[in-house]
């Protein structure tokens, strides 16, 4: 009896402290976060990556052996262009909607993505050309302050919304990598490292260009491809993200260098505005002609290629008798046809006028079909 006794208060006690811990944990964490509480936790530390996710955009990096051609282009993507203005909208944060230029600082001061030096034109993706955040917010005049609960192995930085430079991003540098597979016989195109370029106004006028850093553009996808953005103005519904404008190639750049032995840009080896438009048009068409060169035609295509050349040749256009050298005038054609109808319209008078005095001239014949009829009778 004792020993029951002594056993309720411990059950009393068992339920007692169970309760309570059941009371913590309802307490604690086991709730639904509300939206505006994930909103604002989403605009605060930015778009959620996992590891999986990560390893879903990286691109596997091809071998040697399996490449029979590759050419490394740099081009300069201007905002002010009509293609490339979803890379610039909106200005602020809308509804968690932020442009290009937010998301790849937000990502690199909160030490998500590393950035590298800008080599201009040696551009080398290892630790060792790492970029320090801290002396490259000092190097531009950006004012930032350490993020509550960094340390000097992983510093993190906030920026007031008044201090980000949005509005002097205004270009951007791409490094594409043109590859000619031989596995797969095809001729690929991806984009490899981003640079936001800060233009501002020069003590001495005119407008200076500072490039700030590279970010890996894998390294990126991930928190681009949550970003959507409407391409047109006719059409608000945002269908393609970010991930998608760069990788289905949809802006509009202009090479301004190409990796050679020199290192020396188009600008620098073309003097002239003209030639060097000329030399960046053959450039851009070689690249995209390489593998349709390397194909045998079919006997279509062929034939098809034969009389354009043809056509070509003889100062013709395809699907056209007539030369481009040769001209028709309007004015004979509708005199040749006025005459023709006049000519027509003669023979037709003519005609008529022979028909109408017959039976009136020919007395004979008239008599003769009345005396045949009254032999009938």
């Amino acid at each position: 009896m004792k020993i029951f006794r002594s056993f309720i208060p411990m059950a009393v006690v068992a339920m007692v402290a169970v309760g309570a811990m059941a009371q913590v944990e309802s307490g604690s964490g086991v709730r639904r976060r509300s939206e505006r509480e994930s909103r604002k936790k989403t605009e605060a530390e930015g778009p959620q990556v996992t590891q999986r996710m990560q390893g879903f955009y990286e691109t596997k990096e091809p071998h040697d052996a399996d490449l029979a051609y590759m050419r490394q282009i740099y081009r300069e993507i201007d905002l002010n262009k009509d293609a490339n203005q979803p890379l610039y909208y909106p200005e602020d944060v809308i509804d968690g909607q932020q442009n290009l230029f937010r998301i790849i600082l937000g990502m690199v001061l909160d030490g998500r993505i590393p950035a590298y030096e800008y080599l201009d034109g040696r551009e080398i993706f290892t630790d060792q050309y790492k970029v320090n955040v801290g002396e490259m917010l000092d190097r531009f005049g950006i004012y930032a302050t350490e993020a509550p609960g960094s340390t000097e192995k992983n510093r993190r930085y906030v920026i007031e919304e008044a201090d980000v430079p949005t509005g002097q991003v205004m270009t951007y540098y791409i490094l594409e990598k043109w590859e000619f597979d031989r596995r797969s016989n095809q001729m690929k195109t991806r984009v490899e490292a981003i640079c936001p370029v800060l233009t501002r106004s020069s003590d001495f006028g005119g407008d200076v260009r500072y490039p700030m850093f590279w970010v890996k553009f894998d390294q990126l996808r991930p928190f681009l491809a949550q970003q959507y953005v409407f391409l047109s103005d006719n059409n608000n519904l945002p269908q393609y993200s970010l991930d998608d404008y760069f990788v289905l190639g949809m802006y509009d750049g202009d090479i301004y260098k190409t990796r050679n032995l020199r290192n020396l840009s188009m600008n620098q080896l073309y003097g002239d505005e003209d030639d060097r438009k000329r030399a960046q048009d053959s450039i851009d068409r070689s690249l995209r002609e390489f593998g349709k060169n390397l194909w045998v035609p079919t006997r279509e295509e062929y034939l098809a290629q034969k009389e354009k050349e043809e056509a070509a040749k003889n100062g013709e256009t395809v699907g056209d008798s007539i030369p481009e050298s040769t001209v028709v005038e309007s004015a004979p054609v509708k005199s040749t046809r006025s005459a023709k109808r006049k000519t027509t319209t003669k023979k037709r008078a003519t005609t008529k006028v022979k028909k109408a005095p017959a039976p009136k001239s020919d007395g004979a014949n008239s008599g003769a079909t009345k005396s045949v009829r009254r032999r009938k009778k």
